[in-house]
């Protein structure tokens, strides 16, 4: 994937964590970025929300974030907040070793396993705290976790081991909570001992050269003897993964393959034999990546003959439209996928923007209404900030507008362009309302965020 491409994609910046749909064409430690896509989270989610319910968690209380990273990794930081490398969603051989992967992190996060971290962490909003972990991400790759919270934090003290670094008794305490809760689900763990297999592996590889989840999960031959010996007797050791399972997870590795890798190792992996759906997935978005429009168009366009209630097959036809330049013809498209995904915040946010761009007034007020919508799931997203600014400035609620801006610039941490922009809402927003209280509270906070950034 192209992250210069940001129709479904989202890139963050990391160390602003500067969450958006423009062009910014920045990343950081090789390549260390987030990426977004609703049918990919979607996925993740439905995996996980099982075992987010076994575990006694609110599902929607659990942050789920995708680190564009070939790297295996996982992990929970910052309370409730999962990480996961496409480097690990892409080398996982099946569902179910995703599943239990998610499992045991779900173990981490229900055990309060690394909840005193630093006081910068746990008071940090999320976009601080993605800042710090792609920060970290550099130097865990390196076997140097200290050395990644001084990059991320500005250089405040660090033990190694006090952030995403484990102890052995929490790695088996999250195994067996995780294999609870797969029993607990009806779900095999077999998937389970197969990643621990493939990272036993890479136990005599040196720290920098071996995957980072063993440089934050310590791995011993007594907890692979455990979660095998919990397997054997397991009722459900020999229940396979769901066809739907099957499905996704297949479909989410062709995606992420095809727009991260080149479109000639795409061809390579899905080439034109392969008549399944996951690969007709991957070619149409290798042909868009080439770009070759018109044969990217033919396959989408394919695909949502055979498959038309899939939302997300409309969702890539529109972002192809789109993103060259044609947003008339891209509308019916994303239309269809909202249609198709109604509760999906991100389709929501691609069509308000298809909406705008149209430069109509009609067309401005309905992007309106569904911006502020997208907010309610997507608030923590500065790009649906900024969407949403636009929206309101179109249609002259110009208060309402700078505040939305406000809430961007606070989400990015630009705290002087924040205090202005809360400055501006209070003076045109009706007094006392709960909009130009929010603008007060803003422009208090970005005061002092920036007097502590000034005073280091």
């Amino acid at each position: 994937m192209d992250m210069r491409k940001t129709g479904r994609w989202i890139s963050c910046v990391a160390l602003t964590a500067l969450m958006t749909l423009s062009n910014v064409g920045l990343s950081f430690a090789q390549g260390r970025s987030l990426i977004r896509d609703a049918e990919i989270e979607a996925t993740i989610r439905d995996f996980a929300t099982p075992l987010f319910q076994a575990a006694g968690l609110v599902p929607d209380a659990i942050d789920i974030f995708i680190i564009k990273d070939d790297s295996l990794n996982a992990f929970v930081a910052g309370g409730q907040n999962l990480f996961i490398h496409t480097g690990l969603l892409m080398r996982t051989k099946n569902p179910l070793e995703l599943i239990g992967v998610i499992a045991h992190e779900t173990g981490h996060i229900s055990g309060g396993h690394l909840a005193r971290t630093s006081d910068a962490i746990s008071s940090a909003s999320t976009a601080a705290l993605v800042a710090t972990i792609l920060g970290l991400g550099a130097a865990l790759a390196a076997g140097n976790a200290g050395a990644g919270a001084a990059i991320a934090l500005g250089g405040s003290n660090f033990a190694e081991r006090s952030f995403l670094e484990y102890s052995r008794t929490q790695e088996s305490s999250a195994d067996q909570a995780g294999l609870t809760f797969l029993e607990q689900t009806g779900q095999s763990a077999e998937g389970m001992v197969e990643f621990l297999h493939t990272l036993a592996g890479q136990e005599l590889l040196s720290p920098s050269r071996r995957d980072p989840y063993l440089n934050t999960h310590p791995l011993t031959r007594d907890r692979i003897a455990s979660v095998e010996a919990h397997v054997e007797r397991s009722r459900f050791r020999n229940t396979p993964a769901t066809q739907d399972q099957l499905d996704r997870h297949a479909r989410m590795v062709a995606k992420l393959f095809a727009f991260i890798k080149p479109p000639a190792q795409t061809f390579r992996k899905y080439p034109e034999a392969d008549t399944s759906l996951p690969a007709r997935y991957a070619r149409a978005i290798a042909y868009y990546e080439i770009p070759d429009l018109p044969k990217a168009l033919e396959l989408v366009r394919a695909l949502n003959k055979d498959y038309p209630n899939d939302p997300y097959f409309h969702e890539l036809e529109g972002q192809i439209q789109f993103e060259n330049g044609h947003p008339a013809e891209a509308l019916p498209s994303y239309e269809t996928a909202h249609r198709l995904a109604p509760h999906s915040g991100q389709i929501e946010m691609l069509l308000a923007r298809n909406l705008l761009a149209l430069n109509d007034p009609t067309a401005d007020q309905k992007a309106l209404k569904h911006m502020e919508t997208a907010i309610r799931t997507e608030d923590d997203w500065s790009s649906a900030w900024r969407q949403l600014a636009i929206a309101y400035g179109r249609v002259g609620r110009f208060g309402d507008s700078a505040l939305s801006s406000a809430e961007e610039a606070i989400r990015e941490r630009r705290w002087r362009d924040a205090e202005g922009q809360a400055k501006r809402a209070q003076a045109q927003l009706p007094k006392g309302s709960a909009a130009a209280l929010r603008a007060l509270d803003i422009e208090d906070l970005a005061k002092r965020e920036f007097e502590k950034k000034k005073n280091g």
